[in-house]
């Protein structure tokens, strides 16, 4: 019989004066944080203003250089997860602590105590797992190997893992990052029930108007100082963002009008199979013009990432025909469809985007390393000409590292999204297919983010912007077309003209008709 986690009932948590430094960056300086039983908590502030440093040493995985933690008044050192779990403390991190070659229910497993001599009873887990998959309407297939799954599921697996340990106080990193608004509002409830069970939840969010519909309170980190907390009832998005960045920030920008060109990116009944050896995309027909941005919407797990991986080259093509400037190039490599003009901002920045132990200008010419100005003849490597480039680039992105140095897995996850955006557009490439650019960053990166998109169009480039963020794809798009189970079912024109109601309908399987009625 699986012996389950069972912490002790926590009432209150209070942070007082945390301190961390890592090198060349003080990521937390003297940050107060005080949380009670039954409050949803949000955490909010730009990529790399020490939000989630702050609940990784509430969590154990960092160690903290000052300052002193209490749950229910008594100090408390923790120093590593396992503490943090038997203490009642569970985290749900915005990069998914998961092994991919591991099922949904060996994942769960992972670090429960057992009764037993030899190994974990797994059907024990598993039907636990169901039942809270069913009592929380988090679905997914305890059998299923983590690495199966879209990023949407997997972000349910480590919800279901926290709520199996028996989380008291609940921390959530960017929890909404990868869901559709339909699976939103389920998680929203399931949260709000938690709170109504006494739990605590500290929240962190980029996502200002889900924050104020969900959370109590909300405290604000800018360059790691707690710059104030208030009472979400009396605070909106523009206050909230202000605070966040120190500055009036731009939500909504204005579309110039650009004249549609040439035909750069044209998909002819592209069928393409996912990891399970299934038709992930099915007959799928596009056109992207030069001067436009087409956006892809849908749930998670409906062929984004086939179709995306299909055309940077990195999947191969079951059937159909993929054209790029009327040339098919089925077959043809990452390395020749980024000479035929072609980028690619990936899904999963941390594993396809950047290599984790190289630095950040390293990661930045990762393909033009061997090219002029950053080699010599293809043999000898320029090193000033790429840290010339990489400060550049740190510069024109508002890029916050120490140095072009750095190691690239010490950036937050918004600072290494701005990285590879920076790097894919150096190129001034013909074609650019993005995929979730702004998922999990802040909204001063949004806004950014959102305005190389938005003057690479006017630049004339053909753009394919893949997203379940649907104000997102409203802001952005010329037109859209939804996919559900790997197949193109609807093509909008003028995306101001629909409402994100009629989108959904779509994305659900449903017609716009169904969602006017």
């Amino acid at each position: 019989m699986t012996d389950q986690t069972t912490p002790h009932r926590i009432s209150a948590l209070e942070m007082r004066g945390v301190t961390k430094r890592f090198p060349g960056v003080l990521a937390c300086d003297g940050v107060d944080l005080s949380v009670g039983a039954g409050e949803i908590h949000a955490l909010l502030g730009e990529n790399g203003a020490g939000k989630s440093t702050l609940m990784k040493i509430l969590y154990g995985l960092y160690q903290r250089d000052g300052g002193e933690i209490l749950l229910d008044g008594q100090p408390v050192h923790i120093t590593s997860p396992q503490q943090a779990i038997r203490r009642g403390i569970g985290m749900i991190h915005q990069h998914f602590m998961l092994v991919p070659s591991l099922t949904v229910a060996e994942n769960v497993a992972l670090g429960l105590k057992t009764s037993y001599t030899v190994g974990i009873d797994l059907a024990a887990v598993t039907a636990r797992l169901k039942s809270l998959s069913e009592q929380y309407n988090l679905k997914v297939d305890p059998h299923v190997p983590v690495w199966q799954l879209s990023v949407g599921e997997q972000q349910r697996v480590e919800i279901l893992r926290a709520i199996y340990k028996g989380a008291d106080l609940l921390i959530l990193d960017e929890p909404t990052a990868v869901l559709t608004p339909l699976e939103v509002e389920d998680l929203l409830r399931v949260l709000r029930q938690f709170k109504a069970e006494g739990r605590l939840l500290i929240f962190i969010s980029h996502k200002l108007q889900e924050v104020l519909s969900l959370c109590d309170r909300i405290s604000v980190l800018r360059d790691g100082r707690r710059v104030g907390t208030v009472e979400a009832a009396n605070a909106t998005q523009t206050s909230l963002a202000q605070m966040m960045v120190g500055r009036p920030i731009v939500t909504r920008h204005a579309r110039a009008v650009v004249e549609r060109g040439a035909t750069r990116l044209r998909l002819d009944g592209v069928s393409v199979r996912n990891d399970r050896g299934n038709l992930g995309l099915n007959a799928a027909s596009l056109t992207v013009h030069a001067g436009e941005i087409v956006g892809v919407a849908g749930v998670s797990g409906n062929g984004q990432h086939e179709l995306a991986e299909a055309i940077a080259g990195l999947r191969p093509v079951e059937v159909g025909t993929v054209w790029v400037d009327e040339l098919p190039v089925n077959g043809s490599t990452p390395a020749q469809m980024n000479r035929r003009g072609l980028s690619y901002i990936p899904e999963e920045r941390m594993i396809d985007g950047v290599v984790k132990p190289f630095t950040v200008a390293e990661n930045l010419v990762l393909q033009e390393h061997g090219r002029p100005p950053f080699s010599r003849g293809g043999l000898w490597i320029n090193a000033r000409a790429i840290r010339s480039a990489c400060e550049d680039a740190i510069r024109r992105y508002r890029i916050k590292t120490p140095s072009p140095n750095t190691p690239i897995k010490n950036l937050s996850g918004g600072n290494i999204q701005k990285l590879i955006l920076a790097r894919e557009l150096a190129r001034q490439p013909s074609i650019l297919v993005a995929a979730q650019p702004t998922r999990g960053v802040d909204i001063g990166a949004i806004e950014y983010i959102h305005q190389c998109l938005l003057e690479e169009r006017q630049r004339g480039a053909a753009i394919l912007l893949i997203s379940e963020d649907l104000d997102e794809i409203q802001a952005l798009a010329d037109r859209i077309l939804v996919l559900y189970e790997g197949r193109i079912v609807g093509e909008i024109d003028h995306a101001d003209n629909v409402s994100i109601e009629e989108i959904g309908a779509l994305m659900a399987g449903g017609s716009l008709a169904a969602a006017g009625d």
